[in-house]
């Protein structure tokens, strides 16, 4: 065969890739056949759809927790999405697993969110309990196969296979598996379990960084938490004259600094104690892979357990929560009363999906402004 950039690339990249990694022969393949890129892997191709497709702009104005551009500084799930690819690409480098892969499953991670975070996702879900439910891991395998729609020939975006099962068994302790097509027993590829553990750093860190910045929490309140102790005396010894703001800012830093090392000491230490040979050796192992040390986890549940009480529980956020729930409540009944009013490309799928399945995927991809938007336009002000 002869040298190309692709094949020059691949030469390369296997020389550093470990054994457990995804290679280009792992992908599964792709639902519609296409041919091979002359520079470009699949999984390179995959993240470039993913970060083309109309689904991933709609982040930039969907809430993360605070929402977005209420102040300019609050992560977005556009921002938040960012922050999980770049700490799952440090992850898989340090471990020698598929960067591309992890960088794709992590750009695509959160494109079935609804509007207003988890708020709309609990009333869409509500909304759907008779019609199939609403989460937004499956959510997000449906944007891709079906809902994006930018090729002529077929539907969605043909990612390949081992992108999809990293997307489909996303796992954290606010994500389930969406099972369906995927639900094999077997666990993720260790490419799409980082990008898990990179979620859970990203917003472990970043709701703190937030939550501080708006005034919700104070330092004074987490000095009974032993990662934010650890982090806060990390940043004083390398910073010792610094202002408070900038003690605040570096020890939010030094936060996600400490979750990434034992992330990559502590699954290193997996890896090497199973020996898997292949990815298919990984997936059948009995326990996940990736994951924090014993001795972090607990430091890590205890912060998450403050986050959910003292921000996500806040009664702003509360107030926030109720508010969503009712647009997206009176948006769903009054789309159900008349379909009509959905736009032409989701009307005409009423017939054959039921207007529930249809309505849920159109709220679902709206951003905040725009639901919000159609609220007042469709039901008014104070009705």
């Amino acid at each position: 065969m002869p040298e190309t950039p692709l094949t020059r690339y691949l030469d390369c990249q296997d020389r550093w890739l470990a054994g457990y990694a995804l290679r280009v022969a792992d992908s599964g393949g792709r639902v519609h056949h296409e041919g091979d890129h002359p520079y470009r892997t699949c999984y390179q191709r995959d993240r470039d759809r993913i970060v083309h497709c109309a689904a991933f702009r709609r982040l930039d104005y969907k809430t993360q927790v605070f929402v977005p551009h209420e102040q300019d500084h609050f992560r977005t799930r556009m921002t938040h999405t960012l922050e999980v690819a770049q700490v799952a690409r440090s992850l898989a480098r340090a471990l020698a697993a598929n960067e591309d892969v992890a960088e794709a499953a992590a750009l695509a991670h959160d494109l079935g969110h609804a509007p207003f975070g988890h708020a709309g996702e609990q009333a869409l879900d509500e909304l759907m309990a008779d019609h199939g439910h609403f989460e937004h891991n499956r959510q997000t395998l449906r944007v891709v196969d079906v809902l994006e729609h930018p090729y002529p020939d077929f539907r969605g975006l043909n990612l390949t296979r081992a992108v999809r099962c990293c997307l489909a068994k996303h796992q954290t302790r606010y994500d389930a598996p969406s099972g369906g097509e995927f639900d094999d027993g077997l666990r993720g590829p260790l490419e799409g379990q980082l990008v898990d553990l990179a979620d859970e750093i990203a917003y472990t860190s970043a709701d703190l960084y937030d939550a501080l910045a708006v005034g919700w929490i104070d330092t004074d309140q987490l000095d009974g938490l032993a990662l934010w102790r650890r982090a806060a005396e990390a940043t004083l010894t390398r910073y010792p004259s610094a202002r408070p703001i900038h003690l605040r800012i570096q020890s939010c830093r030094a936060v996600l600094d400490i979750l990434a090392a034992d992330a990559i000491a502590a699954t290193a230490a997996r890896l090497e104690a199973a020996a898997p040979a292949s990815p298919a050796a990984l997936r059948a192992a009995g326990d996940r892979v990736a994951g924090f040390s014993q001795e972090l986890a607990g430091a890590v549940r205890q912060l998450q357990d403050f986050l959910l009480e003292r921000v996500y529980h806040h009664d702003e956020a509360r107030r926030r929560h109720e508010q969503a729930g009712g647009i997206i409540r009176d948006l769903f009944t009054a789309y159900l009363a008349d379909p009509q009013r959905l736009p032409p490309r989701y009307a005409r799928r009423v017939e054959s999906e039921g207007p529930h399945r249809v309505i849920c995927d159109y709220i679902a991809g709206m951003t905040d402004r725009f639901c919000a938007a159609e609220h007042e336009r469709i039901v008014g002000v104070g009705d």
